[in-house]
């Protein structure tokens, strides 16, 4: 996936910048159309707003107060669909909601399906919870998550029975209910296995270039930038997937927009076995002292803290602040009041901008988390550019159909194939019964025992054949990180486009999220892989300190 299949041949029919989940689903519905297609992505593809999410797939219960029915039916649509589509990554999930009041928020209600998003916070009592929750219920009911047509539904429990499932919940709970949505338990893994399917679908027809940025524009061509120089890349339609970037990508084309008004959200991740315990094993989704909506979540054996929805101005730095962990503190102290928590128990802290569109006076919990296609011109030329504003990971596969629709109408091509009900990368295939899942892994567990191939089975659904595969005589699990071996890390280095040492343990694999990211672990992760990419020993030790920095000090220069 390199830049110089840019170089030799600098014009496709269509051109996406921007590698998050949008870009990436665009570039393979397009490839499976037989579509000429390239995308280039400024860093390391899903590495921007795409590597900062939730790690949920939703149906969007809270969008309902704003009255965006159509985007609910879309999500949860799309939710189920992924559950089946991308079994290995999309899981079902439990959530429950604490609720200390019972009628509070019924006369605010009707403000919020108008949309005025006030900044006044009432708080949402379990009378219009369970308004909401029933009609999330219908909205769910449409398609199965445990089969076709089956969607649990929801539970409400009362004080005596709620603290009885969650012993530590604050005492001022007199409700919970509890309803299904799904896990996104590997989203960098997730957007590789949608990039590796369009990169097999299109074949030579379809190319992407990581580290390659989009600078300008010349006679109706694009300028791109790598580390070589510019050179100029030309295609009738050119697709705008940048994110919360969107703006700043057409300034640099010359067609300077103002269609973004993205919010910071940040996330911490911590190493609490008092609190994991404390979650019965569910995400808990609640209304903070602030009426922002918040998480605890569970996952890898850590627990997920977030998020903040803040202005940001798209030229400073994207960090988690010292002033959002103490929110998050507060946050985790109204719901359990007695687990303790501090920085000491902190492994691993992630921020990012929602691509939400421009929002005025609109209060960022209440903007639209819909999306929409603004069309343009490249310049003084015929060249069409299309700007994708908003989108979610949730329904990224819908968004990139229709953006794609809208390619192929530029094109007058017609749609080939829907990529509905298609599974995604290592989800074809995956054994989803008890069953089938021991059959799968033991027909590889005489390569690498049972419990590996479970393991790997986990990581990276059916495309572990691939890995395991690969793996070599030479391989051995890692000194600081037994559960990785050096034949996988280099498996990954050679064919997953990796470039930097914070691509693979950062968006490859969950070694700096669950906070095993230490010095000692980089510099061996670097010493495994530096003969796949031809580091030296400068290079190595280089590449260990940037990957070290890289989740406190994000390169935010996107075009």
């Amino acid at each position: 996936m390199s830049s110089a299949q840019l170089r030799d041949r600098p014009r496709a029919d269509v051109l996406i910048i921007g590698g998050g989940i949008n870009g990436l689903a665009t570039f393979r519905d397009l490839a499976l159309q037989g579509v000429d297609v390239a995308l280039a992505e400024r860093n390391d593809v899903v590495s921007g707003a795409s590597a900062a999410s939730s790690h949920m797939i939703h149906g969007g219960i809270r969008y309902l107060e704003n009255g965006e029915f159509r985007l609910v039916h879309e999500a949860v649509t799309e939710r189920n669909a992924l559950l089946r589509t991308a079994p290995h990554y999309v899981r079902p999930l439990q959530t429950t909601i604490p609720v200390s009041s019972t009628f509070s928020g019924l006369l605010s209600a009707p403000l919020r399906f108008l949309r005025h998003g006030g900044r006044t916070h009432v708080e949402r009592g379990a009378v219009l919870i369970k308004i909401g929750l029933v009609i999330y219920d219908s909205f769910s009911r449409g398609g199965g998550l445990f089969g076709e047509g089956s969607v649990p539904r929801h539970t409400f429990r009362g004080r005596r029975r709620s603290h009885r499932l969650l012993p530590q919940l604050t005492p001022r709970a007199k409700y919970t209910a509890t309803y299904w949505d799904a896990s996104l338990h590997d989203p960098e893994r997730l957007a590789i296995d949608v990039l590796r399917d369009g990169l097999a679908a299109g074949g030579e027809r379809a190319r992407a270039a990581s580290y390659t940025a989009a600078v300008g524009q010349s006679d109706g061509g694009v300028v791109l930038a790598d580390d070589d120089g510019e050179f100029v890349f030309r295609a009738p339609v050119v697709v705008n997937a940048t994110g919360p970037w969107v703006d700043r990508t057409n300034a640099a084309l010359g067609a300077p927009t103002r269609f973004m008004g993205g919010t910071k959200g940040s996330h911490i991740v911590l190493d609490h076995p008092e609190l994991l315990d404390a979650t019965g094993g569910r995400e808990i989704f609640f209304e903070h002292a602030d009426g922002r909506i918040v998480l605890i979540y569970p996952l890898k054996g850590r627990v997920l803290v977030g998020t903040t929805d803040l202005e940001h101005d798209m030229s400073a730095p994207i960090v988690c602040t010292d002033a959002e962990v103490d929110y998050f503190f507060d946050l985790i102290g109204h719901v359990f009041p007695r687990v303790r928590v501090d920085r000491s128990h902190i492994v691993h802290r992630f921020a990012g901008v929602r691509p939400l569109p421009g929002h005025g006076d609109v209060a960022p919990g209440f903007v639209s988390r819909d999306y929409r296609i603004e069309e343009s011109r490249l310049g003084t030329s015929r060249t069409t550019v299309l700007s994708l504003v908003g989108g979610k990971w949730t329904t990224f596969r819908a968004s990139a159909e229709r953006l794609a629709d809208h390619v192929l109408d530029v094109l007058g091509q017609p749609r080939r194939r829907s990529t509905r009900g298609l599974p995604i990368g290592g989800g074809a295939g995956y054994p989803t019964t008890e069953r089938a899942r021991h059959q799968w892994i033991g027909a590889h567990a005489g390569t690498v025992g049972f419990a590996r191939a479970a393991r790997l089975l986990d990581r990276y659904g059916t495309v572990a054949a691939d890995v395991i595969a690969a793996l070599g005589d030479d391989d051995r699990p890692l000194r600081t990180l037994p559960a990785y071996s050096t034949g996988e890390l280099r498996h990954l280095a050679r064919t997953e486009h990796v470039v930097h040492l914070d691509d693979l343990v950062h968006r490859r694999t969950s070694i700096a999220f669950t906070g095993d990211a230490t010095p000692e672990a980089l510099a061996e992760v670097a010493d495994v892989v530096a003969d796949e990419l031809g580091w030296d020993a400068e290079r190595r030790a280089a590449e260990a300190a940037r990957a070290a920095g890289v989740a406190e000090a994000p390169d935010t220069a996107h075009a």
